[in-house]
């Protein structure tokens, strides 16, 4: 009589992290170093665009312009950070709006410079566009009607370019979300103080203050979480962090090691960037960036209107050859211009059906 051998039961595959299947995972994480390189990039060939466009229109003007460096850009995105969480308390917009269009605002900045487009309107147009992306909607009307001088085309002009540059990619993962969890989770945790209250408002705070540094460019939203948690109760947050470390320690040793200088590392960064830039720093940037401001991006100058009739002498092009082919086609004896010879593959073919 024959036996069959029961096959070995294979190890169970680890399950993947849902995050790790997010945008924001794939497209939206860097190093320090990534994210310095990117914007030196950004400002480098800002530069070189305006230098170009101000020369072309006056020889020599560009000498005596004081371009804005890196940081100095930094600094005018991070003021408008702070403008958003103001403008969240005047509307009372929930937590998810603010972080949401906060990180909208930062990751316009990964693919664009202020010195071609100015903070203020895309700060307006980042918040109005994720009050609709998390369900938190508003009427434009109503929206720029309480901010004083704001009219709705202030909004509209630039929500589809702030959409483009984000990919299209709305959704966000925040680290006031796993916050939260981890608070649920320390009810579980045995010497746990019985009022958490305390705690979260601590926590959350920093948390709120991690969103005026690079830190969700960079880390997991459960890794700004645990640290802002850490800052606000040290012990509480090794618990947490313990209960949920593996049963082996010989396997997990080197992952809590680095856990931890992670975790060191974000606090070290909200501890010292995680406060608003000072005013009058600002103010001079902003002085600057009005003598160095993209030509072409100001509305009615010579540089504008160059590139708009550019444009549109292409867009007239454009439309001159299509009703030049279009022409020929009905010539030909065919009104959709080779359209169906274009179609895909995969149409039916009614000559191949059966004739039942």
């Amino acid at each position: 009589m024959l036996t069959v051998e029961p096959a070995p039961s294979a190890s169970p595959t680890p399950k993947r992290p849902i995050y790790e299947s997010s945008t924001q995972f794939r497209n939206w994480r860097f190093s320090p170093e990534q994210l310095s390189q990117l914007r030196s990039t950004l400002n480098a060939s800002a530069v070189a665009v305006i230098r170009n466009t101000l020369e072309n229109e006056k020889p020599g003007s560009s000498s005596v312009v004081s371009f804005l460096t890196v940081e100095e850009e930094h600094l005018l995105v991070k003021l408008y950070v702070t403008k958003i969480t103001q403008l969240c308390g005047l509307f009372r917009f929930p937590e998810e709006v603010e972080a949401t269009a906060i990180t909208y605002l930062k990751r316009f900045y990964l693919k664009n410079t202020v010195m071609d487009w100015h903070p203020k309107n895309v700060m307006l147009t980042a918040l109005f566009l994720a009050t609709k992306t998390t369900n938190n909607p508003i009427s434009l009307e109503a929206y720029t009607t309480h901010i004083p001088k704001t009219a709705p085309s202030d909004v509209l002009d630039l929500e589809f370019l702030v959409a483009q540059s984000l990919g299209f990619e709305f959704a966000v993962w925040h680290s006031h979300r796993a916050l939260w969890g981890m608070i649920l989770d320390m009810q579980n945790i045995p010497d746990c103080p019985s009022d958490t209250k305390p705690i979260y408002e601590s926590a959350l705070a920093h948390v709120r203050a991690s969103r005026l540094t690079d830190a969700e460019l960079v880390y997991t939203p459960s890794q700004i979480a645990l640290a802002a948690l850490s800052l606000a109760a040290p012990e509480v947050a090794s618990q947490w962090s313990l209960s949920k470390s593996p049963s082996e320690p010989s396997s997990s040793l080197l992952s809590s090691e680095t856990l931890h200088a992670v975790v060191e590392t974000i606090k070290s960064l909200i501890t010292s960037a995680g406060h608003p830039p000072h005013v009058e720093a600002v103010r001079e940037v902003d002085r600057r960036l009005k003598l160095c401001k993209n030509p072409e991006k100001i509305v009615g100058s010579h540089a504008y209107l160059a590139k708009k009739a550019e444009e549109e002498k292409k867009a007239e092009a454009k439309r001159n050859k299509k009703a030049s082919e279009t022409s020929q086609a009905m010539k030909d004896g065919d009104p959709f211009g080779n359209e169906l010879i274009k179609a895909p593959i995969g149409l039916v073919d009614y000559d191949d059906e059966d004739d039942d």
